[in-house]
């Protein structure tokens, strides 16, 4: 199995446009061929980079696939996070978020379908950028619980910090993309009911 990155897996200026072409490059190679069959070697043929080079921006090719994740799933957040801005009421956003995260998700790492093997890896072997994202979508659905509970729209007898996590762990198979590849057929549907048994639950 491969070890979570102890140290900084970016290499060389900060800035270095490289870094960005590398990423660029290996996001299109790896959606072509997939991760896990993709050595660094092979990527540095394809993108016209020497092997040692590409290892001057990037410790390993899980720190090249730890970039495209971290990019995929800001997308996701960020797709989520506008759709929940304008609702009107903190019960629409648990119904936006629910259907956000299934849309967003189903769009992003299926439609490259080769790009679900970083997903799937990164999932498995729990790589920085899953935890961050795990973190920020809890976050969000803390800050819904307290704006319902202000507003009189959810209880407030269940301690916060229990509520939300049963909430993340209802739209959890839905998030993981190792899950939502098994449950594709039925998400949208799906997250329907569960986004309604979800408020049922909070309801005063």
């Amino acid at each position: 199995m491969t070890k979570h990155m102890n140290e900084n897996p970016l290499r060389g200026p900060s800035d270095h446009s490289v870094r960005d072409q590398i990423v660029e490059a290996a996001t299109e190679h790896f959606g072509h061929y997939g991760y896990e069959k993709t050595t660094v070697s092979d990527l540095a043929k394809a993108i016209g980079f020497s092997k040692a080079y590409i290892y001057k921006f990037f410790n390993s090719k899980q720190a090249i696939g730890e970039v495209i994740c971290a990019n995929r799933l800001a997308m996701i957040m960020n797709i989520v996070n506008a759709a929940i801005a304008d609702a009107p009421t903190a019960s629409e956003k648990i119904r936006r978020l629910f259907k956000g995260l299934v849309e967003s998700g189903s769009d992003l790492f299926f439609e490259d379908r080769k790009l679900y093997d970083i997903a799937a890896v990164a999932s498995r072997e729990k790589w920085p950028s899953t935890e961050i994202y795990e973190q920020r979508l809890r976050q969000v659905i803390v800050q819904i619980l307290q704006e319902g509970r202000q507003a009189g729209e959810f209880e407030r007898k269940t301690p916060l910090d229990e509520a939300a996590e049963a909430t993340y762990l209802v739209i959890r198979p839905y998030v993981s993309p190792v899950q939502l590849q098994d449950n594709l057929a039925t998400a949208a549907t799906d997250v329907v009911l569960l986004s309604s048994l979800v408020l049922r639950s909070l309801s005063p």
